[in-house]
């Protein structure tokens, strides 16, 4: 078996632990767990590689609150994976009540207006790197 050059690995801000040299690691670990949550819209959000440079996005596990807010973003594209929800579990995309349930993923453009509808948890990818700044609500 051929190895694979560590020239194709993208130069990352963390040494090697086991030499202590400059050599990086070709990958980021996040232990969502570990994570302190953060209030937001929604409910209550964990979110990871926020300050990995290299990567231009940032992923969110948000647990979703009964009451929260419908808002829009002017820059961001977030793509919603449900891993958990209640029966009756509901998006809110503009006008429009979509049901969701384990396993649904949406995609929400910038400009889209938007809420879930119940308990649920989600996993949410942001492009590029989630910006509180850009929080709208009407």
């Amino acid at each position: 078996m051929n190895a694979v050059p560590s020239t194709q690995y993208p130069v990352l801000s963390t040494p090697l632990p086991e030499d202590g040299a400059a050599a990086l690691r070709p990958y980021e670990l996040v232990d969502f767990a570990a994570l302190p949550g953060v209030p937001c819209p929604c409910g209550t959000a964990r979110r990871g590689l926020a300050d990995v440079e290299d990567y231009p996005g940032t992923i969110h596990v948000t647990e979703i609150a009964l009451d929260n807010s419908l808002h829009y973003h002017k820059r961001l594209t977030e793509t919603y994976y449900f891993l958990e929800c209640e029966p009756g579990a509901k998006m809110q995309l503009n006008d429009e009540l979509l049901d969701v349930r384990p396993g649904t993923c949406i995609m929400i453009r910038p400009l889209t207006r938007h809420r879930a509808i119940g308990r649920m948890k989600v996993l949410i990818v942001v492009f590029p790197k989630f910006d509180p700044v850009d929080e709208w609500f009407d």
